[in-house]
């Protein structure tokens, strides 16, 4: 009877065991897809334009990833006698490329195409949603096959460019495509699954601890083996000039996710460049700390809406408050200053590093 009864009661500690476990799977599954997977559009007021930067021309593309979505890419160049291409790689959760043309104009216009798409679920390109995390080296992935098969562009050396989920995809992709000569990865992770853990700390606490394994199969049975090559993986695989450069103030990718890691095992590597700065922050990482235009622009948007006759914030008034505020943007924008606020130092080295690197045989 004992013996029974002991049966009895670890079959019952198993099921709930299981049911625990298979509730937390479901749970940290649901809340994955629910927070990664959305759709992201830039804010129209605010892009840049392609006419904002003299000289710089634009070619428009389309391309498949992995389940058919097409992907809306452009080739930008100024002048003539390019050294290369480069493929970038943007961030995630605010739209596609257009944020980064500041930086695409600065590399056209000292000698490379550049050749910039919109990841799945990303402004021009296909897509519901991003659907998750490695879906950005997968895009990357057929983006540089796009480049490199398609017969549209010029045979030249190929140089990555990312930043954030960016600077993670550029340097994961590595491992299938070694003959990649040089990548710069901005404020990178080394996992998909870093990302989701970084966010989800400040919601969850300690208990995103427990939710981590679930995420990492969820990523798993969804991207496969992208989800399971890391940075370091990509490292690994390639024999690519690597430049890594992030910020000790970073909150968004936290050095320790990505640049610590990649310091301290390839610290003494020719290979390596390593860029680390005390107060660039995360979504602002390009812009020169000197300008001020975007205070000077927020402070007379803010004298802006303190002349409003109605509750701006709230709900029943949002409808029309966003239609006014495009319209304050575009009389008040100057469009020149806003395109303008590159640090330009900093993208000098980017280009003294891929002039070095980018044309190694």
């Amino acid at each position: 009877m004992r013996k029974s009864k002991k049966i009895k009661i670890r079959i019952i500690v198993i099921i709930a065991l299981a049911i625990i476990i298979g509730a937390l799977w479901g749970f940290s599954a649901f809340i994955y897809d629910d927070s990664i997977n959305k759709r992201f559009e830039s804010y129209k007021p605010l892009m840049y334009k392609v006419e904002d930067f003299e000289g710089l021309k634009c070619t428009k593309y389309e391309f498949p990833s992995d389940k058919g979505q097409m992907l809306a890419g452009s080739l930008y160049s100024a002048g003539e006698n390019q050294k290369g291409i480069i493929i970038l790689a943007h961030g995630y959760g605010g739209g596609g490329h257009n944020s980064y043309l500041d930086s695409i104009n600065y590399f056209a216009e000292n000698g490379y195409y550049v050749f910039a798409y919109d990841a799945t679920g990303n402004d021009e390109s296909e897509g519901e949603g991003v659907g998750g995390f490695p879906q950005g080296v997968i895009d990357l992935d057929y983006a540089i096959s796009f480049v490199e098969e398609s017969g549209n562009f010029p045979s030249l050396p190929i140089g990555l460019f990312g930043h954030s989920w960016g600077g993670y995809s550029v340097s994961s992709v590595l491992t299938y495509h070694p003959e990649v000569k040089a990548v710069i990865a901005c404020c990178g992770t080394n996992s998909s699954s870093d990302i989701f853990e970084v966010g989800g700390k400040e919601e969850a606490g300690n208990f995103i601890g427990m939710m981590m394994p679930f995420v990492k199969i969820h990523e798993w049975m969804n991207f496969g083996k992208y989800a399971t090559n890391t940075a370091m993986d990509g490292f690994k695989s390639s024999d690519a000039k690597i430049l890594v450069a992030h910020s000790e103030d970073d909150k968004t990718v936290p050095i320790q996710y990505g640049y610590d890691l990649f310091y301290k095992k390839y610290k003494d590597n020719p290979r390596f460049t390593f860029l680390l700065f005390k107060n660039k922050g995360h979504s602002d990482f390009f812009v020169d700390g000197n300008n001020t235009y975007n205070d000077e622009f927020n402070a007379k948007f803010n004298k802006w809406t303190s002349t409003l006759d109605y509750d701006y914030k709230s709900e029943e008034n949002k409808e029309r408050f966003m239609k006014e505020k495009a319209e304050f943007i575009k009389d008040n924008l100057d469009r020149k200053s806003w395109s303008n606020r590159l640090d330009t130092h900093l993208f000098k080295q980017f280009v003294d590093f891929y002039d070095e690197y980018v044309n190694l045989n």
